[in-house]
């Protein structure tokens, strides 16, 4: 199976009503959206993370389980759940972040399951890696679990809740030496390393430990680097109506895509050639795109990708 820790929250975006903009609840968190995309693919895969007990709470847990999403790793708690405001621009949607002791922040290595199923991957991202005590507790987690499982990351930068970006990116090196697999959109690099070109920071990454590196690159599709190979594959045309959660939509279908090919190991990764990359990635894109044809992080079920 697949396991994904990491936040789980409430994005408020904005819709006309009657009297001006109005915001809108709608289930949310870059780990949490990867785990929904999933489900829907039709991979057993399992939530770990902090619920509220309260009505958005509630909310998430039930959004998740009509997904296909295994709860067993979660746990509650009675502080309040994190809120995310949506607020869109030229550039793409910014986000402003309610996250002072909110739940999915206060994950604790109580909280932590003793034992994880052999051979299950475990992927990590986002705001959970940042915000304390989660952030600890989930690169506890990480360090206790490399070497046995696949280990996947995907940074999801979000700036304005870093205030210290050169100590960001020390940790984000301790990450990258117990990753396998790396997933990370141009813009994050844009901002973690203005100046340098993709292949540059990609090649450095995967000395530093991961066995693939992949970065998505908006309408131009991604590419995905290994020791060996370097792949591109150019983004389905589709009319574009809310970008929120492709990324989390593509991450989700790559790790089903290395799931189903039998490649859940580093081993495997590293024997993965030309064809089944270029295929793997063709897979992400389609799942990404049909993400953006529809408003909010709404991955698609396997029988709309088919």
């Amino acid at each position: 199976m697949i396991i994904v820790a990491g936040e789980a929250l409430i994005d408020l975006k904005p819709v006309r009503g009657e009297h001006g903009f109005l915001l809108s609840p709608h289930p949310g968190g870059s780990p949490y959206n990867v785990a929904l995309g999933v489900g829907r693919l039709g991979v057993p895969v399992a939530f770990l993370g902090r619920f509220s007990t309260d009505a958005f709470g509630e909310l998430l847990q039930a959004h998740l389980r009509k997904s296909r999403v295994d709860l067993g790793y979660a746990v509650q708690g009675p502080e309040l759940t994190t809120l995310a405001v949506v607020t869109p621009g030229a550039q793409g949607e910014s986000f402003s972040f309610y996250a002072h002791h909110t739940a999915d922040t206060l994950l604790k290595p109580a909280d932590l399951p003793p034992l994880l199923p052999e051979g299950a991957l475990l992927h990590f991202g986002s705001i959970s890696l940042v915000l304390e005590p989660t952030a600890s507790t989930l690169e506890a987690l990480m360090q206790r679990e490399a070497g046995r499982r696949l280990i996947s990351l995907d940074p999801n930068v979000r700036p304005f809740l870093i205030p210290d970006k050169e100590a960001y990116k020390k940790r984000l090196r301790g990450w990258l030496a117990l990753s396998d697999l790396v997933k990370v959109s141009q813009v994050d690099l844009d901002w973690l390393y203005p100046g340098h070109s993709v292949e540059q920071i990609a090649r450095e990454w995967l000395l530093q430990g991961p066995q693939m590196v992949v970065v998505t690159l908006g309408s131009a599709g991604a590419v995905a680097f290994t020791p060996a190979h370097r792949v591109q594959v150019e983004a389905p045309q589709v009319t574009v109506v809310d970008t929120v959660g492709a990324g989390d939509a593509f991450m989700a279908a790559l790790l089903v895509g290395l799931y189903r090919s039998g490649s859940t190991s580093r081993e495997q990764l590293a024997l993965l050639d030309l064809e089944r990359l270029s295929s793997l990635l063709s897979f992400a894109t389609k799942v990404a795109a049909l993400t953006c044809t529809r408003a909010g992080a709404d991955p698609p079920w396997q029988e709309e990708v088919m």
